[in-house]
């Protein structure tokens, strides 16, 4: 069995993998793939992980896992994906690291399933971007009380991807940044459901619906159906050239509101996130998705 989690991360629109991979789910199930409908998810893994406080699960606790998790009989591949299983939005935050529970909270999962092949993928996002979202998921939204004590230039994605990746143990890890989704969205997708690249893959232009106009979205259409097959880096360049002319100017621009950052922080938390970026790219064992 393999098992793959797709963390998305808070802010990152996790729900658009689950929601992608089930408008692909005929040839997901054809193929020994199933995708865990988050209803199923509710309360079952936070409960095994808590009964066995860290430690590995037996044979037979992990076939229950399965039973509870599963609607077939003949799957290969189990995909499992929820960002709130890296925790909440305010241990996000608290600790002194960014994500910091992220590593003990993957490990502890990854123990659910010590038979199976098990991997990761993670999309990251900038933390002038990211914080104001986890600030307001927060039952009391203030800053001031939400970041107490807290250097917003100390959140860094570069050491807790280091630590999940030594959490993981050399397994499979995959990261990409949330920013270049709509470049890498097909890409991502096929990976998380090992997809081949001659298999159509249905709402693989979601990502870029949401952005574009629908004059750039007719165009891009268009050109994807006059084009013929495409290589990636042919549909990278596609997407980025419609996107360039037809993006929808609120789609494209996160507002920090009440942030009550200066331009200049925001420049410097953005600036440390670049140089994460290129850390984590070049980390070994980590599976990087770029433009």
């Amino acid at each position: 069995m393999q098992v793959a989690f797709h963390f998305g991360s808070h802010g990152t629109e996790p729900e658009r993998m689950i929601k992608t991979l089930m408008e692909n789910r005929d040839w997901l199930l054809a193929h020994g793939i199933e995708v865990v409908a988050p209803g199923r998810l509710k309360g079952v893994l936070d409960e095994a992980v808590s009964s066995l406080s860290g430690g590995q699960a037996t044979p037979q606790m992990e076939e229950v896992i399965y039973d509870a998790l599963l609607d077939g009989d003949d799957v290969r591949r189990l995909i499992i994906s929820q960002a709130s299983l890296l925790g909440t939005p305010a241990r996000s935050l608290s600790g002194g690291r960014y994500f910091g529970q992220a590593a003990g909270r993957i490990r502890a999962l990854v123990n659910l399933f010590p038979s199976a092949e098990v991997e990761v993928s993670l999309a990251i996002q900038n933390p002038a971007v990211q914080i104001p979202h986890l600030v307001s998921r927060l039952p009391d939204p203030s800053f001031d009380r939400a970041l107490a004590g807290v250097d917003p230039l100390g959140m860094r994605w570069a050491p807790s991807v280091q630590a999940i990746r030594e959490a993981l143990q050399g397994r499979r890890l995959i990261v990409w940044c949330y920013e270049d989704t709509p470049l890498i969205w097909p890409e991502a997708v096929r990976r998380v459901a090992t997809m081949p690249t001659d298999v159509p893959l249905k709402a693989g232009l979601s990502v870029l619906g949401d952005i574009l106009t629908a004059e750039g979205l007719t165009e891009l259409r268009d050109r994807l159906t006059q084009g013929g097959r495409l290589t990636v880096a042919a549909r990278r360049e596609l997407f980025s050239d419609v996107l360039g002319r037809h993006a929808r100017p609120e789609a494209i621009h996160a507002e920090l509101v009440g942030a009550g950052w200066t331009q200049d922080l925001v420049d410097a938390i953005t600036e440390a996130y670049e140089e994460d970026v290129a850390q984590i790219a070049a980390l070994p064992g980590v599976e990087f998705l770029s433009p």
